[in-house]
């Protein structure tokens, strides 16, 4: 009998010595995985960053383009960053070639349109007119709320008008502005929008007509 326990005793040895040794080898493997995967990932975001910048940047250029009067500086490089409830706004100002201001242009953000958030860019000139808004970013419905970007003769009307000119609102809420059939919603976050981001603009236009002073 004490034989066969100090055999039993060796095989179990044995067998913890191989389990052990697995672990060991399982445990490596995955590192090994993790640490090339990781290498990977690192080396994708470095090739990839640069040209996704880029391609951000030029969206953002032409997209100012259509909010802007024609100006000859780079509105892309001279910016004013003012501080709101909700953070850091940037600022891009247009100027003619007398360096003479031409309008500002900035992004509002419509939280409560039908399918989520939607990006707007707004120029406004310096008297507190709107210049041009254009859409940048949406999820609303195909054939229905995206008539905001389709819809041209809908986003020329918001030109031209200040705080005071026009009744803020879509026509069924009592106010100027069209909605779309069966897409009141995305329109009505919109105007709304568009008016906070003038609203925005008078009480700091001050501040904005002062910082590009003497630039």
């Amino acid at each position: 009998m004490g034989v066969r326990m100090s055999d039993s005793k060796k095989r179990t040895g044995k067998s913890q010595r191989g389990i052990s040794r697995d672990m060991v080898m399982m445990v490596v493997a995955l590192t090994l995985v993790t640490v090339i995967a990781a290498t990977l990932l690192g080396l994708t975001d470095k090739v990839t960053r640069e040209p996704i910048l880029q391609a951000q940047r030029e969206m953002l250029h032409r997209s100012l383009q259509q909010v802007l009067p024609v100006h000859t500086n780079s509105t892309l490089d001279e910016t004013l960053k003012i501080k709101t409830a909700d953070g850091i706004r940037t600022i891009y100002v247009a100027r003619d070639a007398e360096n003479k201001v031409l309008a500002f242009a900035w992004e509002v953000v419509a939280p409560d349109g039908y399918s989520g958030s939607i990006r707007i860019l707004m120029g406004v000139l310096p008297d507190g007119a709107v210049y041009a808004v254009r859409i940048t970013d949406h999820r609303e419905t195909p054939g229905l709320g995206d008539g905001i970007v389709r819809n041209k003769p809908w986003l020329d009307f918001f030109s031209g008008k200040t705080a005071d000119n026009v009744r803020w609102a879509v026509k069924k809420d009592g106010g100027d502005f069209d909605q779309f059939t069966g897409a009141t919603i995305t329109p009505r976050a919109v105007v709304k929008a568009v008016r906070k981001g003038l609203a925005f603009f008078a009480k700091n236009r001050a501040l904005l007509l002062a910082k590009t002073v003497g630039k």
